[in-house]
């Protein structure tokens, strides 16, 4: 058992399946301490709620008044050389939203995808004032813009200007605001 304690403690993961860290994310001393320890930058007035999940959270920046809900998933890759999720501040994310760092790398027909490894793209960068929409997926090497809105339920592949509204699958430009 002191080895499980002790792994919950260490592991560079938060998320329900890592009861420990999961239960002190329902108070908000505790959860501000534990995030401080986790991610690489953690924000003043940051929130990271019971139900959410950060894998690889030393490659992961918040930054302040950002309120990460539940059922969001913020997936990273351990190594120097990876990529990061860059959360800037004063970012709105609704409940849902994914990030993925990795990709599957899948274009040797003759093996298993499972045996071909991960690409990276680039960073995830979402820049101050954005509001990413309930249950988006942000994939790998996108940048979204200052101010910028992603509509609930699009799947971002490519960078999003400054100052619009995009939407879809994939995300197009719907309007400049």
């Amino acid at each position: 058992m002191f080895n499980r304690i002790k792994y919950w403690i260490t592991c560079d993961r938060l998320g329900p399946d890592i009861p420990l860290t999961h239960l002190l994310l329902h108070h908000p001393s505790s959860m501000k301490w534990v995030c401080e320890k986790k991610f690489k930058k953690f924000g003043n007035n940051s929130e990271f709620r019971p139900g959410a999940y950060a894998d690889n959270c030393s490659k992961i920046s918040i930054g302040d008044n950002v309120v990460i809900r539940p059922g969001t998933m913020l997936f990273s890759e351990a190594g120097d050389d990876t990529p990061n999720i860059v959360i800037e501040d004063k970012v709105l994310i609704g409940s849902g939203v994914h990030f993925y760092v990795p990709d599957h790398k899948f274009s040797d027909s003759e093996k298993l995808i499972f045996n071909q490894g991960y690409s990276y793209k680039g960073d995830i960068v979402i820049k101050t004032g954005s509001w990413v929409g309930a249950n988006s997926i942000i994939l790998s090497g996108v940048k979204i813009g200052e101010n910028s809105v992603v509509a609930a339920g699009s799947v971002v592949t490519k960078n999003v200007a400054p100052k619009v509204v995009v939407g879809g699958n994939p995300a197009k430009l719907i309007k400049q605001i």
